[in-house]
């Protein structure tokens, strides 16, 4: 079995995240995301609509998905990619390069983004209606 694993917030989910997810699926037999803590984005300086539960929640109910897990820090990434026997690491392609150390451990595919779309771009025309 191939399996495939991939970061984010995913936070007021949207057709890119269905995207990447969609695509990351189909480099592998089984897809685990990862998704950031509530105090990792805080440590981030993110703040997120959903917390964790309700993030994980959604994203579970997503066909692509077989398996949730959280981050809490940066370099946990060499150890989720052992622990749970990946063999791809996927990313959007706005983060090319900065995942590249993982090759020594699985292969690494950066996927272009959804044009068009962001979670922060939501956020603002939200704002900008609210204000309007």
């Amino acid at each position: 079995m191939k399996k495939v694993i991939t970061y984010g917030t995913f936070d007021l989910i949207h057709h890119g995240h269905i995207n990447i997810l969609r695509r990351a699926k189909d480099l592998g037999d089984h897809l685990t995301v990862a998704i950031s803590s509530d105090e990792f984005n805080t440590i981030k300086g993110k703040k997120a609509y959903h917390n964790f539960e309700t993030r994980k929640l959604i994203l579970e109910a997503i066909r692509y998905v077989d398996e949730v897990i959280p981050e809490h820090t940066w370099d946990q990434k060499i150890r989720d990619v052992r622990d749970n026997n990946i063999d791809v690491f996927v990313m959007g392609d706005d983060w090319t390069g900065e995942f590249d150390f993982l090759n020594d451990y699985c292969d690494v595919v950066y996927l272009p983004r959804t044009e068009g779309i962001s979670t922060t771009q939501i956020k603002k025309e939200l704002q900008g209606s609210k204000n309007g």
